[in-house]
Order: C-alpha cells, then sequence, then structure tokens
C-alpha cells in the first residue's frame, strides 16, 4: 500500500508531483543502463514499491451535503468523493495544474494529496536516441520483457468519449487523460510535427496550405524584433531562432521540415500564450491524428484557417466562410462521437472571428457581409465527391450547405469531444458546383492576394480572445453532466 502526503497548497503539490516524477524517471534510466551494459535485471521489489510509478494527484472532497452549484465551465465537482489521476510532466503542465487545483481550493473544502500511482512508466518515455541509451545491446523484444512498456490495451479515449464510468469503491477521474495516455500523445506530437511538444502555445492555428506557414513565419519573425510578449519562434525540424539570431529567417527556411508529417511552428510567449501553426496538409485523418495528441496539452482553442470550395452561386473567390455548423462526411469520428450528436458553435470564438474579419480587411459594413457567410460546412473524405455530382448536390442542398472541405468537421467535432474550444474561418478558393475550378493561373493570383488576409485574420482572433480573457472560452457546453473537475 503506497502511502500519500497531504499537501497545503497547489504549488507544493505540484513541486511534489516534480520530484517523484523526476526520480522515477532516474530511477528508470539507471535500470535501463544497468541492463544493457552489464545485463543486470531491475529488482522486483523496487519495482513493487513504485520506483518506476508515475507520480498521482489525489484531491478529497467530503461535503456534509451535495457540491454547491458553480457556473464557471470547470474546476469544480459533480458529485463528493475521491478524485485521483496519474501524472506525467508535471514541470510542463505547472500552470495547468496549479491553476486547477487553485480553483477548487478556493470554493470547496478539499484535501490535496500527493504519492506514487500503480502505474509504471513505460521504458520508451525515457529513452532518448542513441546519444542516451544503446539499443544495440538488447532487443525491443527484451526490454518489453523486463521493463514497463507502453501497453496500448490500456491507453484509450474511454473517459473522454463518456464509455467509462467509476465503480463503486473507485476514485474518480481528476482530468480527462491519465499519464499512459498523455505520453502516448507526447511522443506522437515530436514525431509528427518535428517540434518539441513543450514549445506548442495554447491557442492554435491548423491550415491545410503551406503558403500560409511562409506568411506565417515571415510575420513571426517580424514580430521578434517588435515592442511585445513574444520571446523566441520555434520551427519544424527542430530549429529555435529569437531576436539575435542571425538570419532567422534563412535558418527557419533552411530546417528539414520536409521530413515531417505535419510541421509546426511556435511563436512562444510566456506561459504558453503565443500561438502555434500547424499544417496538417489535406485531409479528415490528419485533422483527427493532430488533434487528439495536441488535446492532452489542454490548449486554449484551435482553429481552422483553411481553404473550401464555395457552394453558393453569390459567393466569390476569396471570400470568407464562418462555420456555424457542420455535416460530417469525413468518417474518422463516427465510432467516437456518433454523427446524430450535434457539434455547436462556441459563441466566443464566433463573435472573434467575424470581428477579426472586419479589423484586418479593413471592409465597410456592407462589404463584410457580401464576403462573410455564415453556414454550414460539408467536410468530406473523398476529395473527389464530386464524381457523385447529383446524389452529393441533393443532400448538400437539403443540408443548406454553404461550404465543403476536408478538415473543418473533424477539427471541429474532436474539440467538442475532447472539450477543446475550437472554430472555423475558410477562404473561398474555387466554386466546383458552378464551374470555377481552381486552375493554376487563378490559383496562383487567388493566393497572392488572400493568403496574408487569411492569416492575419485567424492571428487577430487569437489577439482578440487573449484581450478579452482566454478562460471565457471554456464554454460549459462542452462538459457533460458528470465531468472531471480538471479543464
Amino acid at each position: 500500500m503506497k502511502t500519500f502526503e497531504i499537501a497545503e497548497t497547489p504549488d507544493i503539490a505540484v513541486d511534489r508531483l516534480v520530484g517523484l516524477h523526476r526520480k522515477s524517471v532516474e530511477n528508470l534510466r539507471e535500470a535501463l543502463r544497468a541492463y544493457l551494459d552489464d545485463g543486470i535485471m531491475p529488482d522486483a521489489e523496487a519495482r513493487k514499491a513504485g520506483a518506476f510509478a508515475y507520480p498521482e494527484l489525489r484531491v478529497r472532497y467530503e461535503p456534509d451535503g451535495s457540491p454547491p452549484p458553480i457556473s464557471r465551465a470547470f474546476g469544480k465537482f459533480s458529485e463528493p468523493g475521491l478524485y485521483a489521476q496519474s501524472i506525467t510532466h508535471p514541470e510542463l503542465f505547472r500552470d495547468y495544474l496549479v491553476e486547477q487545483l487553485s480553483l477548487l481550493q478556493d470554493d470547496y473544502d478539499i484535501t490535496i494529496e500527493t504519492g506514487l500511482s500503480e502505474t509504471e512508466i513505460a521504458f520508451s518515455t525515457v529513452l532518448d536516441g542513441a546519444e542516451d541509451l544503446d539499443l544495440d545491446a538488447a532487443s525491443v523484444a527484451d526490454l518489453v520483457r523486463n521493463f514497463p512498456y507502453a501497453d496500448l490495451a490500456g491507453i484509450d479515449d474511454a473517459l473522454p468519449n463518456g464509455e467509462r464510468s467509476p465503480q463503486p469503491g473507485e476514485a474518480r477521474p481528476l482530468t480527462l487523460f491519465d499519464a499512459p495516455r498523455v505520453d502516448y500523445s507526447l511522443s506522437r506530437l515530436k514525431h509528427y510535427t518535428g517540434s518539441p511538444y513543450e514549445d506548442c502555445q495554447q491557442f492554435i492555428l491548423f491550415t491545410n496550405y503551406h503558403r500560409y506557414v511562409d506568411a506565417f513565419v515571415a510575420w513571426a519573425i517580424g514580430q521578434l524584433k517588435e515592442d511585445n510578449e513574444y520571446e523566441s519562434f520555434s520551427a519544424a525540424g527542430f530549429v529555435e531562432v529569437d531576436a539575435k539570431t542571425p538570419n532567422a529567417r534563412a535558418a527557419v527556411e533552411a530546417a528539414p521540415w520536409r521530413r515531417f508529417q505535419m510541421p509546426a511552428y511556435h511563436l512562444k510567449a510566456p506561459g504558453g500564450r503565443g500561438i502555434t501553426l500547424v499544417n496538417i496538409g489535406v485531409g479528415p485523418s490528419n485533422a483527427k491524428t493532430i488533434t487528439d495528441h495536441l488535446a492532452v496539452l489542454r490548449p486554449q482553442c484551435w482553429l481552422m484557417i483553411g481553404h473550401c470550395g464555395g457552394l453558393r452561386h453569390s459567393q466569390r473567390l476569396g471570400d470568407y466562410v464562418l462555420a456555424h455548423a457542420y455535416l460530417r462526411y469525413d468518417r474518422v469520428l463516427d465510432r467516437d462521437l456518433p454523427l446524430e450528436i450535434p457539434v455547436p458553435p462556441i459563441a466566443e470564438i464566433q463573435i472573434a472571428l467575424a470581428d477579426a474579419v472586419k479589423t484586418v480587411s479593413g471592409d465597410s459594413r456592407e462589404d463584410i457581409k457580401r464576403r462573410l457567410r455564415t453556414g454550414t460546412v460539408a467536410t468530406y473524405a473523398d476529395r473527389n465527391w464530386e464524381l457523385r455530382y447529383h446524389a452529393e448536390a441533393r443532400r448538400i442542398n437539403q443540408s443548406r450547405a454553404i461550404a465543403v472541405d476536408m478538415e473543418s468537421a473533424t477539427i471541429a467535432a474532436n474539440g467538442f469531444r475532447l472539450r477543446v474550444p475550437y472554430g472555423t474561418l475558410l477562404c473561398v478558393s474555387d466554386k466546383p458546383l458552378h464551374g470555377e475550378l481552381k486552375l493554376p493561373g487563378a490559383a496562383n493570383l487567388f493566393y497572392q492576394k488572400s493568403v496574408s488576409e487569411h492569416l492575419m485574420a485567424g492571428i487577430e482572433t487569437v489577439e482578440i480572445l487573449r484581450r478579452n480573457e482566454a478562460t471565457a472560452l471554456h464554454s460549459r457546453k462542452l462538459r457533460s453532466f458528470d465531468e472531471p473537475p480538471f479543464r
């Protein structure tokens, strides 16, 4: 039976979590070296005592009656009892953990406890390539037999999907994701984005064209020389520059970003309050993959800033579409979020996106009404949906959809599922139902005119949301009735 210590404050609790996690990682690294170098087996008794275990955070809330009603979207209890979760990388999540614990401590009579969990850290999460451990000395199969490993049978999204409820006598979850699920995603983020997961910022933009990356890089490097809160710029290919870096733009462009499936770029600010741009490429599979993993970082919001096909005769190339609803023909989330469940718009983000377009474009009120349409976006998994023209045109007509793309509904639906506020601002690049296809010459002219303004509208949206206090973003409509206390 592992023992737990009471922590008087959230800061003390997180300090202890950091120490426990660091010690377990050190123990695992040392045991791996001893095994690979000298064939020494890990000590069974030490493992039973928690030598390789994740730390665990517990919160006890045992009032005389029911929890008081609190209107905010998070930092509250649905039921009294013991809440617990294994924690990984507590130093990375320090601000988040302290914030959530402080909200609970301010409004409830709680006891905060820290100790070691029953879950061990997988050996693969502490390896750091050939520079750290010589994997030639033993096969992966040997390591799996003798050390804790990432057992996918125990890593899933049953909790955010609403498929898991605590059994009698079992602690309730504090968060949506336990430590193994978080570590699984952190390693995937590094693999897919070509950048450190530690550099991901709280406000995330997704795009599906590299031209937006070029514009973002140019703007971000310019920001490093201005009087603002931005400190440095982290680029795919594991390159970081700041205001003192000579030829910063050349250094970023020379980075090997092409090796990575969904390259990410991070304009960093204190407390992670900067902007991350991820080029997810084309298709709902990538959109689900990256949002599955970014969700464990608990970002303030993510926004899709991409291109779409306009479905109305009155739309023009370069017009904007502000998604208010989605037709989910993408398929990739059907098992996790049934199709009959609506994906509602987040009011704060909708208003910010509309205001950002007005600010960036400088258009009059009447011009904005002509250029910016709010409505339903149809998201397909099949890029060549037009080859079923008559069947698809009928469904689009019935739905009153105004645009078609391949990622927006996936990003919004996964935001809803994983409790991350979401929004979509698309730019019309062609009109497939009206004979205006994306031909090379017209496309290049369109890109030159539209990309910069569209990107700046996304950036201005982030600025608006930050100015209006990001805590207002986390709408109660994203939470279930028996939600974990933490955001």
